[in-house]
């Protein structure tokens, strides 16, 4: 694949930080709209909103969010045979503006089918984002060539763009919204949508090149003696096996880490003493941690994996040191349900809580981009954007048994809950240490820099 050239900024290459501008934005859109969706939805006032009961909004915003993990995965497949990654981006752009721009219209244009309308804005919404979400992930690893040590940092990077993204939209949609009524906050998930798109149109050329123009599948088969698509070798299937096993291990970590937010956000409300000096904290900014976190952990990490150099860790042993922060994350949790001595009158320190979201932040951080990163390495050409579509898949079902578990453990109380997530992370770590020499053996080289593996790995294929 042929690179652009056009230089590096903090040691990678530019188009990194294209990329990291165009998810911000995109990420910008997609948070501010699911900031104040459930608000609108239930709102009862004049202001406009819908008038639902909480019981339908939440199990809207439930599909809704099911199918925004899940269209991904046909999404990836369609940019890998038939439209390549960068008009796929720009086809799922346009529509997820078209998306938010519908639910901006005022009910005065769109009454007496204010709900259709609504429904409408949904649809392009969940459409437009099955082709942008699996296909810019994958051109960030598109940048590095096999072997290229950076690709964890890079991820780590663009992680971070994300997270600047979902911080800016609360404040800015969640403001307007507030000031100038529900509209407000969809019109401003629309402008960060165009801006997503202006900087991608304007800019690819010049800092992508090529990268991303040509379907994934026909790249593939234009490497092939045949010219035509091959089967897959035994090396690509284990590759294939390695991201299977996992996403495995990626639906127990969100489990756990998605639970905080519905768990730890009760919390924070009810069993926290929120007091500086006379200045009650408002519970709401509690969520804000773990964005503030990763912007400050991330290019941290970022940099301490590329020090690292040969030493840096391979992939399963980063899950698995996710895995314990996640557990030491639960463990101040228990650290609170502990000192409220299963009296819920008492109220706890928020440093517990603080501590948690530390860690659950640098386990997401050992997890979630080093996950996208491995599915760029392990994944065939010809089915990159299709596993990155199944990658997110996990996710989706992550966030369901979440949501299954937080309805059905009310009865057994804050200690129970905390030391039965620590238990099992802790568990799934150990396995992961475990595993990774079989898993590491799986990927043929694809985690190592050294030539002999890439010497090792073209005769295993032959």
């Amino acid at each position: 694949m042929s690179h652009n050239d056009s230089g590096t900024l903090l040691g990678h290459p530019k188009g990194l930080f294209l990329l990291f501008g165009t998810e911000l934005w995109e990420r910008f859109s997609y948070y501010a709209m699911r900031a104040i969706l459930v608000l609108y939805l239930t709102d009862k006032t004049i202001d406009g909103g819908l008038s639902w009961t909480t019981q339908e909004a939440l199990s809207l915003y439930g599909i809704y969010t099911g199918l925004v993990y899940f269209t991904p995965l046909i999404g990836g497949w369609i940019a890998d045979n038939f439209l390549g990654q960068r008009r796929s981006i720009i086809i799922g752009g346009v529509l997820m503006a078209i998306g938010q721009f519908t639910l901006a219209l005022p009910h005065s244009v769109v009454d007496p089918h204010a709900v259709k309308a609504f429904y409408v804005g949904l649809t392009f919404l969940i459409i437009g984002n099955g082709l942008f979400k699996p296909n810019i992930s994958t051109m960030v690893g598109d940048l590095y060539e096999e072997g290229d040590n950076r690709r964890d940092g890079a991820f780590t990077i663009f992680y971070m763009g994300i997270n600047i993204g979902s911080l800016l939209a609360g404040v800015i949609a969640g403001t307007a919204s507030a000031v100038y009524g529900w509209k407000a906050g969809f019109l401003c998930a629309g402008f960060g949508m165009l801006f997503s798109l202006l900087i991608q149109l304007f800019f690819a050329q010049r800092y992508l090149g090529n990268i991303g123009t040509v379907p994934a599948a026909v790249r593939d088969a234009a490497k092939n003696a045949s010219g035509k698509k091959e089967p897959l070798t035994k090396v690509e299937r284990d590759r294939l096996k390695v991201i299977m096993v996992m996403c495995t291990f990626v639906i127990v970590f969100w489990a756990g880490f998605e639970q905080a937010g519905g768990l730890m956000n009760i919390y924070s409300q009810e069993y926290t003493n929120r007091m500086i000096g006379s200045f009650e904290v408002p519970a709401a900014w509690f969520q804000s941690l773990n964005p503030f976190f990763i912007i400050i952990c991330a290019p941290i990490l970022a940099s301490l994996w590329v020090k690292m150099g040969k030493k840096e860790p391979n992939s399963p042993v980063k899950f698995a040191l996710a895995m314990f922060s996640l557990a030491l994350g639960f463990a101040c949790m228990i650290g609170a349900a502990l000192e409220q001595g299963g009296d819920m009158t008492v109220k706890t320190s928020m440093l517990w809580l603080i501590g948690a979201y530390f860690f659950h932040t640098i386990g997401e951080l050992c997890l979630s981009p080093i996950g996208l990163s491995m599915v760029t390495k392990l994944a065939p050409l010809r089915l990159a954007s299709l596993m990155m579509g199944a990658w997110f898949g996990a996710n989706a079902i992550a966030n369901y048994i979440a949501g299954e578990i937080g309805s059905r453990i009310g009865e057994a109380g804050p200690l129970a809950i905390f030391s039965g997530i620590a238990i099992t992370a802790v568990i799934a770590g150990v396995l992961l240490l475990l595993l990774s020499n079989t898993l590491i053996n799986w990927m043929h080289g694809a985690e190592s820099s050294n030539d002999d593996e890439h010497v090792e790995v073209k005769t295993a294929e032959a």
